[in-house]
């Protein structure tokens, strides 16, 4: 299989955000999978039933941000 890598970055509300994440949360809940469209091709990626889940927070004078990564 070819390496498939997706990465996009956008400025959205606090709400439009969070929604975004339950929408991802959602669909690996119920369906095992995240699908995003890239060059107008539709991809999903079916996610294994255990994954290793890590939350990295990070405060600073200049910002913050907060990391969530799911690997298989």
């Amino acid at each position: 299989m070819d390496l498939i890598e997706h990465e996009s970055e956008e400025q959205l509300s606090r709400e439009e955000a969070a929604k975004r994440l339950h929408a991802l949360a959602d669909s690996l809940e119920r369906h095992n999978e995240v699908t995003f469209d890239q060059g107008g091709i539709k991809h999903t990626v079916k996610v294994p039933k255990e994954v290793t889940f890590t939350l990295e927070i990070e405060v600073g004078e200049d910002g913050g941000e907060v990391e969530v990564e799911l690997r298989w």
